[in-house]
């Protein structure tokens, strides 16, 4: 048989009994977070950081840049196209081995949209928050090789066409995972990909595909924001995406070796975990602001 909790003695401070005979019945008191007075950890941003910590932590160990993006898109059903229905009220994290064959992710939007986003982020460059937000309009050319050794993969070379079509970046992208997140009650969702990008030597040859971006980046405290004009070809319509990027891989690796260090501080410890749900919080905003067109 449960014993029941012993009896509470009644309170005989003044302060308790005035604040119970004055206060009004339908004024709320300050509430404790919860019974044991801590609030607990948002498992959404735990997953999320577990799944860009596993990523980073099991990476192939060759020199590389760890990126982590967010791009705002939409989740379709491979067999019928339209977008995914399930039988949930808000924001949901897809399992990854459920998603394989079943779902596709379009990060391409509508114009409507793209003019949309672009007003939104160039208010918010005018209001001048602090920190502010740092804003560049970059022309880029993207050309694609295919790798010498045989290798399935492709190395990208990137020109800066306001700079002479210098080249700024030649890489090899090794895709490491994707979290595909569904949220119904938005007219948007969004994916989250962990890549490894090994600079590599310029490529002999010609390349294969080439591609050009009219791009605005929105820079704010850690984070890119990047929106994007994407041409592939003569007579080929634009593509219009929208993502979110942690901004210095340096930092992000240089927190994940603390998040387990048993010796670091707690606050060391949790710093991973904060730049994760700064970047959560990113992705959500502009998955809320959505709302001001439809996507395609």
């Amino acid at each position: 048989m449960a014993t029941p909790p012993p009896s509470k003695r009644a309170r005989t401070d003044s302060s308790s009994h005035d604040n119970k005979t004055n206060g009004s019945s339908s004024t709320l008191p300050p509430l404790s977070l919860s019974i044991l007075g801590i609030e607990p950890f948002d498992e959404f941003i735990k997953e999320v950081a577990d799944f860009v910590h596993y990523h980073i932590a099991n990476r192939p160990q060759i020199d590389g840049n760890i990126e982590v993006e967010a791009k705002i898109g939409i989740l379709r059903d491979v067999s019928s196209n339209s977008r995914l229905n399930l039988p949930i009220l808000v924001e949901t994290i897809l399992r990854p081995d459920w998603v394989q064959g079943q779902v596709k992710f379009e990060s391409n939007m509508s114009m409507r949209q793209h003019k949309h986003f672009n007003g939104l982020l160039n208010d918010l460059v005018a209001s001048s928050p602090c920190p502010p937000i740092v804003y560049k309009h970059h022309y880029l050319h993207d050309s694609f090789y295919p790798e010498a050794d045989g290798h399935s993969g492709k190395i990208r070379v990137t020109r800066d066409e306001k700079a002479e079509n210098q080249v700024v970046e030649c890489v090899r992208k090794l895709k490491l995972g994707d979290l595909n997140i569904f949220s119904p009650k938005h007219r948007a969702d969004w994916r989250i990909t962990v890549n490894l990008e090994v600079t590599v030597p310029h490529p002999i040859g010609s390349s294969t595909f080439t591609r050009r971006k009219d791009r605005l980046s929105y820079t704010h405290e850690e984070f890119n924001i990047d929106l994007s004009q994407v041409h592939t070809g003569p007579g080929a319509d634009p593509l219009h995406e929208l993502e979110v990027e942690i901004a210095r891989p340096a930092l992000l690796l240089a927190l994940a070796e603390k998040r387990n260090d048993p010796t670091a501080s707690d606050l060391d410890k949790s710093g991973f975990d904060e730049l994760i749900r700064a970047f959560v919080n990113n992705a959500r905003i502009l998955v809320k602001n959505a709302d001001g067109g439809e996507w395609q």
